[in-house]
């Protein structure tokens, strides 16, 4: 699948891989073998055979001058390194040219089980693996092409973020039958994982208009999750995407306009 888009709009900020502490690596790898103990039978099977696809172990701390050769080869896409989270229209710009922004610090031993704002392992281990799914790769992509073109208005931006949010964040997925997760949010997060394939958790099918209307919450475990058959269809949902986000652009512009009168 191949889009137009536009120019990068970002210059990357080094890793600095040098300045990693023994902390940053031993929370890395607490991290990650805590997360390994459950993934193997909770997470995507394109997930976990992305791990070992671009070389993500315990051992150490991802490299990204190591990492994006492998990754430009599986899809196209690389990390660039920034400081924090970027404002919207850096963020989709980077989507929309196969750039995924990715934090380089690691939270300390003393924030294990929670964090406010994502760290390099949710940016890094939990989002990364999946882009050697050309399918995902495309779809990830296509949404910060479609963002870019409603960027100035903030409901439009509001209705895509809730997509990125139940889909990349917050999806599952169903594979041979089981229930799996690929939604980055729960990778990263042993709680999470444990609790959105439990007989507490409310799921629904994948469903565009659904999804649109469904406002998500960040500071507890969702109040519902959105389940896919396939990463062919989240590109396949694409157009309808795009034809339902109009819809309720131009409901809402009817509204104002009603409201004026």
């Amino acid at each position: 699948m191949h889009l137009d888009s536009p120019a990068p709009p970002f210059t990357a900020l080094p890793q600095d891989y040098a300045r990693y502490t023994a902390d940053d690596q031993w929370v890395w790898r607490i991290l990650f073998e805590r997360q390994m103990q459950v993934l193997p039978t909770a997470a995507s099977r394109r997930f976990l055979e992305g791990l070992p696809r671009i070389h993500f172990q315990a051992g150490c701390i991802p490299d990204f001058a190591a990492t994006n050769p492998l990754l430009e080869q599986a899809t196209g896409w690389n990390l660039v390194a920034v400081p924090g989270i970027v404002d919207d229209r850096t963020f989709f710009a980077l989507l929309a040219v196969r750039r995924f922004p990715a934090t380089t610090w690691l939270r300390t031993p003393a924030q294990l089980d929670y964090l406010e704002e994502p760290d390099m392992f949710h940016d890094v281990f939990a989002h990364v693996p999946l882009l050697t799914d050309p399918f995902f790769a495309d779809f990830l992509q296509a949404v910060g092409i479609l963002a870019l073109r409603h960027l100035h208005d903030p409901y439009a931006v509001e209705l895509l973020s809730r997509l990125y949010w139940f889909t990349v964040e917050f999806g599952l997925i169903t594979e041979a039958g089981a229930l799996r997760i690929y939604g980055a949010g729960i990778l990263s997060s042993a709680g999470e994982t444990r609790y959105c394939l439990s007989d507490g958790a409310a799921r629904r099918p994948f469903d565009v208009a659904h999804i649109l209307a469904t406002p998500y919450v960040k500071d507890r475990m969702q109040d519902v999750y959105f389940v896919i058959d396939s990463y062919e269809q989240l590109v396949a949902s694409v157009p309808a995407l795009e034809a339902e986000l109009l819809r309720l652009l131009a409901a809402q512009s009817a509204e104002l306009t009603q409201a004026r009168a």
